[in-house]
């Protein structure tokens, strides 16, 4: 794929770049190189490959599913105004 002056321009004033005609040309062929690498990328066969979530055979460690904090919602609930069953009550905002 070729990138021409007048789209790196383009993408320059959508960018809010300013670029002289020496930079305009850096960028065409940087970009240029890029688009080659794709290209290249994109000719290789791979049918019968299967999709990979992440490119190394990783398992994140899972831990034991332990309570690490202790049950104190009894004492948190006994300075609440209004308290049935376990839950907060609160007084109704919305009419």
């Amino acid at each position: 794929m070729t990138v021409s002056p007048a789209d790196i321009r383009r993408l320059a004033y959508l960018a809010r770049l300013e670029l002289d005609d020496v930079q305009v040309q850096a960028v065409r062929a940087k970009l240029e190189g890029i688009f080659g690498m794709i290209d290249e990328l994109q000719a290789v066969d791979t049918t019968g490959v299967v999709p990979m979530a992440h490119a190394q055979d990783v398992a994140a460690p899972l831990r034991q599913d332990e309570a690490s904090e202790r049950d104190e919602h009894a004492r948190f609930q006994a300075v609440a105004p209004a308290v049935e069953r376990g839950l907060y009550l609160v007084p109704k905002v919305i009419e």
